[in-house]
């Protein structure tokens, strides 16, 4: 059943992440990145590692989607199709890229062979929490205050400048 639920989540996170490569309306491709990362989530949740599923779910799906989609309202990115971004290249980066997938799928048959997907006993919160706050502690302190820092430096560049000088209309019967 593991097995099952693993490769299901596996082949919609695959679908969801070409979709999100092939879509040419930007907003069109942050919404399937929500259905990958779901996807990921729920092959974390299938190998019984809850607690690290629910911090995908949470942190990917619902802070970084989020952000992204913020960052496009903020900086009144263009959502309509534009075909003038597709190249004449595009059919060999798909050459390039099934190639790649190719190889990166024969080097794990090679390395993990006919190993059965088995429960994961480091997924468990107890064991994720002890790893972070013990091992981890400075890493994550430090990703905390970059994240910080790329708020702070959002928030700058969203406010409009209200120092800008407005332009003077003159009136019909008044010469400046």
């Amino acid at each position: 059943m593991t097995t099952a639920l693993f490769s299901v989540a596996g082949a919609v996170a695959l679908v969801a992440a070409v979709l999100v490569v092939t879509s040419r309306r930007i907003v069109h491709a942050a919404l399937w990145l929500v259905v990958a990362l779901g996807a990921v989530a729920g092959c974390f949740g299938a190998l019984h590692a809850e607690f690290v599923a629910l911090v995908q779910i949470l942190v990917y799906v619902g802070a970084i989607v989020v952000l992204v989609l913020f960052a496009l309202m903020l900086t009144k990115a263009p959502t309509n199709p534009l075909p003038a971004l597709t190249t004449r290249r595009s059919p060999f980066a798909a050459v390039v890229a099934g190639a790649l997938a190719v190889l990166l799928g024969a080097g794990v048959v090679i390395a993990f062979g006919n190993e059965k997907i088995g429960p994961v006993p480091a997924g468990s919160a107890e064991a994720v929490g002890t790893s972070v706050f013990r091992i981890w502690v400075l890493p994550f302190e430090v990703l905390s205050v970059l994240l910080l820092a790329a708020l702070i430096g959002a928030i700058v560049l969203s406010h409009r400048k209200v120092s800008e000088p407005a332009e003077k209309v003159s009136s019909p019967g008044k010469e400046d």
